[in-house]
């Protein structure tokens, strides 16, 4: 109690009155088991009451002056060891807590109480309580940061309190708060950190949790560029197939429509994923791999998301005959969503995934670097890769028509808004457009425009800034269209081979896996050949030219046209795209 007062006279008085009536109820505590907590209910609330009527009595400041005239033997405690200034912050910063904030830290902290004792003291559940105690380390945090703390001082300023407020030299010695109790468990970690002003979020990219750290292709043609594949064991996020406990964190920072970030780790071991707005990291045995490429599924199946609707679920499961596990989520609508989701090696325990809105999805601690600061960085990434963004060129002939044209793209999130993605396409006299606010697309004379949503073309398209491996960029693509789709990884394991079917089109796709970029597309007829189009990445562009001068940025309001999807290729491969 003193603790939650920093007043002797106080201290003693809520005591008093708790003890009084303790002994007037003691005979309806029924499980005698939990009496402790039962007590530190009635001291509770006890305390809550004296502040309700504080400002009336007016007898705060007294009591503060008459704080070390009371209890002797305090003074023989751990204070005399510690600075005034430095107790002066951290007491103040603890004065300026809500009691219930206070009240969990001291159970939890100095009490050593299980959050079910907690939660049972406080007359809330054990969630709430988890959630509450996650609340008061922010609120404290951010008390010692307004007086100039560092970041890591909240163990050591609890300790420091503990040992200020301890009755003796003996027991502040004895005092130790071990990391775990700071631990609030998963879910009400990201829930109370989501929900307070800092906010929660992010990261980039699907994925697979692995127990060594890249994901590798199984089978005799896997890619060997990183020498850590040698020890890789893949798993499925999703059909856990070892003993692994796996949390993983989606971020949505544009909404569930848009980029995606992830953070993947196992309990069991300290592998992790991590897959933010800056680049695709894994972590194994002390060394962090920065790839060029997102991850993908050992067995080259689709990587499957907790926000995917009912129609691509049940689409994907029928073309791939494997059952999406995952339990589904909402979808909210905004900017800002975040998606929780921990499994156990026994499916029918893992918990229900958790949602969360935030507006500040890209701040989270959770989705940056938290590896050894030992650890070795091995950089796979080329050069291209490590500037963020490319331009491109496309060439080729597809129904007799010829095609060219170029563009530009960003491979990280973050790369966005200073290299935002466009197309420009000529289909012989057919211009397309794709970027600033929308996409259109007309003929020479200017007749019949349309206009799409802006990325429209990008669709059947690489678009690694949105998080997810080509090969699931182009095989959603595909599902959103209920167009039928397989896959084949080529001899030497760097590229795979991806069918997509609609009715009598054929389009495949030649995707480099290490690169993750789409290099070429064959278009099939009728079983006949109807063209190609291939793909040259060209990072050192120069963007002053005519060919990669971005689109203008118009900001009219435009009413917009249905969209194709990937279909669009399906129609320039039948001659009809824009009515032709």
């Amino acid at each position: 109690m003193y603790r939650l007062t920093q007043k002797d006279d106080l201290t003693q008085e809520i005591v008093q009155e708790s003890l009084l009536e303790m002994c007037k109820i003691l005979g309806k505590l029924q499980k005698t088991d939990r009496f402790w907590s039962w007590l530190y209910g009635i001291a509770t609330n006890k305390l809550h009451r004296h502040y309700r009527t504080e400002k009336a009595r007016k007898h705060v400041a007294a009591s503060e002056e008459r704080r070390r005239g009371s209890m002797t033997e305090r003074e023989e405690g751990f204070e005399d060891l510690v600075g005034d200034e430095l107790k002066g912050i951290i007491s103040g910063a603890m004065q300026r807590l809500k009691t219930r904030h206070k009240a969990v830290l001291v159970m939890r902290c100095y009490d050593n109480m299980a959050y079910s004792e907690i939660a049972e003291s406080m007359g809330c559940s054990e969630f709430s309580t988890r959630m509450l105690f996650v609340r008061a380390k922010k609120a404290l945090q951010k008390e010692l940061l307004n007086n100039g703390f560092g970041r890591g001082s909240l163990l050591a300023a609890l300790i420091v309190f503990g040992k200020m407020t301890a009755p003796s030299k003996v027991a502040a010695a004895q005092l130790t708060i071990p990391a775990t109790a700071l631990k609030a468990g998963l879910a009400a970690g990201v829930v109370g950190l989501a929900t307070s002003t800092t906010g929660v979020v992010s990261l980039a990219a699907a994925g697979v949790l692995t127990v060594g750290t890249v994901v590798a292709t199984s089978g005799p043609g896997r890619p060997a560029a990183n020498p850590l594949l040698e020890t890789v064991q893949t798993v499925s996020p999703y059909a856990t197939a070892v003993d692994e406990h796996e949390q993983f964190w989606f971020g949505f920072p544009d909404g569930p429509q848009g980029p995606m970030m992830l953070r993947a780790q196992s309990t069991n071991s300290a592998s992790r994923v991590l897959q933010n707005e800056e680049a695709n990291y894994s972590y194994s045995n002390g060394v962090v791999s920065i790839n060029n490429h997102r991850m993908w599924l050992s067995d080259m199946s689709v990587f499957k998301l907790p926000t995917d609707s009912t129609e691509i679920r049940g689409f994907l499961a029928q073309v791939e005959g494997i059952d999406n596990d995952i339990q589904p989520v909402s979808a909210r609508k905004g900017k800002g969503l975040l998606v929780v989701v921990e499994r156990n090696k026994d499916r029918a325990a893992a918990e229900t995934p958790w949602t969360i809105s935030s507006s500040n999805v890209l701040d989270a601690d959770y989705f940056r670097s938290d590896w050894p600061s030992s650890a070795r960085i091995v950089d796979n990434r080329d050069a291209m890769h490590r500037q963020g963004w490319t331009c491109f060129r496309v060439r080729g002939t597809v129904a007799g028509r010829n095609v060219t044209g170029a563009g530009q793209m960003p491979l990280v999130y973050g790369a966005c808004k200073q290299h935002q993605s466009w197309l420009r396409l000529t289909v012989d006299d057919l211009a397309i457009v794709d970027g600033g606010t929308c996409a259109t697309m007309q003929n020479a004379q200017g007749e019949l425009p349309v206009k799409y949503r802006q990325g429209a073309f990008f669709s059947g398209m690489s678009r690694p800034w949105m998080g997810l491996h080509t090969l699931d960029t182009v095989r959603r693509d595909a599902a959103q269209q209920r167009a039928r789709f397989e896959t084949q990884l080529l001899p030497g394991g760097r590229e795979a081979q991806v069918t997509v079917t609609s009715e009598k089109t054929q389009l495949l796709y030649t995707i480099d896996i290490e690169a993750d970029l789409v290099r070429r597309i064959d278009f099939t007829v009728n079983r006949a050949p109807a063209g190609s189009l291939e793909f040259e990445y060209v990072p050192d562009a120069n963007l002053k030219s005519g060919e990669f001068a971005a689109p203008i940025n118009r900001n009219e309001r435009v009413t917009l046209d249905r969209d194709p999807g990937m279909l669009w290729l399906v129609q320039l491969a039948n001659g009809v795209l824009g009515g032709q």
